[in-house]
């Protein structure tokens, strides 16, 4: 053994040392650019989740399989990693879900990082998938009128709050999706390259005509790495 770290881990005994804290920002990097994410620990079960597969490389190589401008970029499938067989992206990821752990304080404002998910009663999430909020601004009394809409879709009465509000209305997002899916983080850094790719070609915004499963696949791939951040501290807004 190194004498150096033999006598780092003779001190640790001796006085005690805590393994390093789990960090909750991770790079995203695309060919369009670096996006920082930061996880919430109102969430930890996706916060966990996420951190253990980025820790094992799961996401590297993976692509953004599905871009639709004005509403999301989504990727994490492992199957999109074989670019000849683009037929079952978005069909693959672990063999578990992630129990719905959905916040009324976290909502689908432009940059929120969210779990993509099946069409399963519970809301659990898929094992890996996940999406970039993109988004429009929604003028605010079409915020009012789906609310009555979604509050018919989930049973349950459903309001925007005045934060969720104030961020539809002024810098977008995907509020129609709010009680339905998990947002478990948010962009911090690089939202300029989250609207890079949210502009990114594919055969629906192209006009070619395909499939409906290959309409919103890029037609250039756009692959993904995921890094983690230890240590990095936010920029002044």
């Amino acid at each position: 053994m190194n004498r150096m770290l033999a006598l780092l881990l003779g001190a640790c005994l001796a006085v005690g040392c805590s393994a390093p804290k789990d960090t909750s920002y991770f790079a995203i990097d695309t060919p369009k650019g670096r996006i920082v994410v930061r996880l919430f620990d109102e969430t930890p079960q996706h916060r966990d989740n996420f951190r253990k597969l980025a820790a094992e490389g799961y996401y590297d190589g993976t692509l953004f399989h599905r871009i639709i401008r004005g509403f999301m970029v989504q990727g994490g499938d492992p199957l999109s990693r074989d670019d000849q067989d683009p037929s079952n992206d978005g069909m693959g990821g672990p063999s578990y879900r992630i129990p719905a752990e959905i916040l009324p304080a976290l909502f689908h404002r432009k940059g929120a990082l969210a779990a993509a998910r099946d069409n399963n009663p519970e809301m659990a999430s898929s094992g890996s998938q996940f999406y970039i909020v993109h988004g429009d601004v929604v003028p605010d009394s079409v915020l009012t009128m789906m609310e009555a809409r979604m509050s018919a879709q989930l049973q349950r009465p459903f309001t925007f709050s005045p934060e969720a509000r104030q961020a539809y209305t002024t810098i977008g997002g995907a509020p129609w999706l709010d009680g339905q899916y998990t947002v478990f983080g948010e962009v911090v850094e690089g939202l300029d390259v989250v609207d890079s790719l949210a502009v990114v070609p594919t055969p629906r915004s192209s006009g070619i005509p395909a499939p409906p499963q290959f309409a919103d696949r890029p037609n250039e791939p756009m692959p993904m790495t995921v890094v983690p951040l230890p240590g990095y501290e936010p920029k002044a807004p």
